[in-house]
């Protein structure tokens, strides 16, 4: 009954204001998408997100989200360079490069490694993670 009764006063004011063209009483609220567009990754990320993507920006890799450049052989000599924060880290080796199946292997800190399936040399190397 109460709620009845509210709908039809709201009703009357909103025909009595049209009629008068006077605005509303309270702002009509928009979508924040139709007054300025959809926001980009960058205005939206917070936190350690922003953090990669200003990172990222300036050229840089803080926390390995690329992959490794290769920039070694694969040799004894010179051995791929694998970062960690620990002292063993589990390697993933695709030998071909139209190979489908990963060899995976743990890597300890130390002397160069190979891996068991082709016999390229990987090394782990210790690294700091930036706070």
């Amino acid at each position: 009954m109460a709620a009845r009764l509210l709908l039809r006063s709201a009703y009357r004011g909103a025909i009595r204001c049209r009629a008068a063209r006077v605005p509303f009483p309270f702002p009509v609220l928009t979508r924040t998408m139709a007054s300025g567009g959809i926001p980009t990754d960058e205005e939206q990320a917070t936190g350690l997100e922003k953090i990669i993507m200003n990172a990222m920006k300036e050229g840089s890799d803080p926390y390995n989200v690329l992959t490794p450049k290769d920039i070694a052989s694969g040799s004894k000599e010179d051995p791929h360079l694998v970062p960690s924060i620990s002292n063993k880290r589990i390697v993933g080796c695709i030998c071909e490069p139209d190979n489908t199946v990963v060899i995976w292997f743990w890597l300890l800190e130390g002397e160069a490694q190979r891996c068991p399936s082709c016999g390229v040399h990987y090394k782990l190397v210790h690294h700091q993670v930036p706070h």
